[in-house]
């Protein structure tokens, strides 16, 4: 059966949605997106994708064209009418259809679409079990990482190259220090400390960041945020990540090097619990 989608105001099955070849997010990548989880038919985390979205628009100077209110109705209806129970739903809002041209066009309507992805049993992957393996890269994004475009090119192929490597995902290093990976934030875990990059322009304000740091903290878990290198990440007693979709999955080996004799860290293990049981108990 054809998924239903939502494109610009319209509930429509996936093979009659459309959108311009003169949008500027096909043009430009001159868009931004969120990715909210779903578990047991609810969402995970809503408020802070909605708050994330409004202040990446605001830095692109673009306009919203839905409310936040009307924004979680459609993400509800979208979740209903295609009957996920664990999965995911996308939202992409661009600048809209123009002609084409580098500078902003005036007056041009927003382009919104969203659609779900059943992922049975995101809760409990087999990956989250074993653990992930990483690979570093240089960092050559643009400066503005802060802000969740649609740019996703290099981070596409640092998937690959750790594919490519036996490996599962890629951490990318700028001026020798761990920027994030490739779709999370990355942490390391050094004597029962929980070391992540501090927030600034070089990386995403991970919406699940925020909430595994206050889980930890309510834990008695000590968090310092600072850079690290690769080197100091394969020393680390454990390691993980964290994203909308991996919730936080732990990471068992640095650039061929084992961590935690190749098994999940206790820390990691327990964060993902703790997180999982939270948000469950927070979701709408």
């Amino acid at each position: 059966m054809s998924r239903i989608v939502y494109v610009n105001g319209e509930f429509v099955p996936e093979d009659e949605a459309k959108v311009s070849v003169f949008d500027r997010g096909f043009l430009f990548a001159d868009g931004v997106y969120e990715v909210t989880s779903v578990l047991g038919g609810k969402l995970i985390d809503f408020p802070g994708h909605a708050a994330r979205l409004r202040r990446s628009l605001a830095e692109l100077e673009m306009d919203s064209p839905i409310e936040d209110d009307d924004l979680l109705a459609v993400h509800r209806e979208l979740v209903a009418r295609n009957g996920i129970e664990d999965g995911l739903v996308y939202l992409q809002i661009t600048r809209g259809a123009a002609d084409r041209d580098f500078a902003f066009p005036e007056g041009a309507t927003p382009t919104i679409v969203l659609f779900t992805q059943a992922k049975p049993g995101l809760a409990d992957s087999a990956a989250s079990r074993a653990g992930i393996k990483v690979i570093s890269i240089p960092d050559i994004r643009w400066g503005r990482r802060d802000i969740k475009t649609v740019q996703l090119l290099y981070p596409s192929m640092g998937k690959m190259a750790a594919k490519k490597a036996g490996a599962d995902d890629a951490w990318m290093v700028e001026d020798g220090k761990v920027t994030e990976g490739t779709s999370n934030n990355a942490y390391i875990v050094k004597g029962r400390k929980i070391i992540t990059r501090h927030l600034g322009t070089e990386i995403l304000h991970g919406i699940t960041r925020a909430a595994v740091r206050r889980l930890a903290r309510e834990a008695q878990m000590e968090v310092e945020e600072r850079s690290f290198t690769i080197d100091e990440a394969k020393e680390a007693d454990e390691a993980f990540v964290t994203s909308a979709s991996s919730f936080v999955m732990p990471v068992v080996e640095i650039d061929g090097a084992e961590l935690g004799g190749g098994t999940p860290g206790p820390v990691a293990q327990r964060l993902r619990e703790i997180y999982l049981e939270e948000s469950r108990k927070a979701a709408i």
